[in-house]
């Protein structure tokens, strides 16, 4: 079973940056579009952006121009550039498949916290 592990969460204060990484532990993203989902307190999970096998990436309209995917194909790891974070970009983040075919279990996640 494919692990996912996602780290680099933290407390930031509105306007800073953070960098995410999501380290897979067999090659499951080269092949893939994998995304970049955070699930608030009390919300649902959302997909804020996916890169796809090419390379083309996509953002939700309220991260766009503040959040920047990446992925290390060679590495098994994917990364998400967030700046100029805003306290409604709190939540637990996570990595995935896009596609839920395939797609490996739900990591642990790892924590946002942006202070206004």
């Amino acid at each position: 079973q494919v692990q996912l592990v996602e780290s680099g969460g933290g407390l930031v204060q509105a306007g800073g940056s953070l960098r995410l990484s999501c380290s897979a532990s067999r090659n499951i993203f080269s092949r893939n579009v994998v995304g970049w989902y955070r699930q608030a307190p009390g919300k649902q999970r959302e997909l804020v952006a996916s890169v796809s096998s090419g390379g083309i990436t996509n953002y939700v309209d309220s991260v766009k121009g503040r959040f920047t995917i990446s992925r290390d194909n060679a590495k098994n790891t994917v990364y998400l550039q967030m700046n100029n974070l805003k306290p409604e970009d709190t939540a637990l983040y996570y990595c995935n498949l896009v596609s839920v075919i395939g797609r490996p279990l739900w990591g642990q996640g790892t924590r946002v916290t942006v202070s206004s």
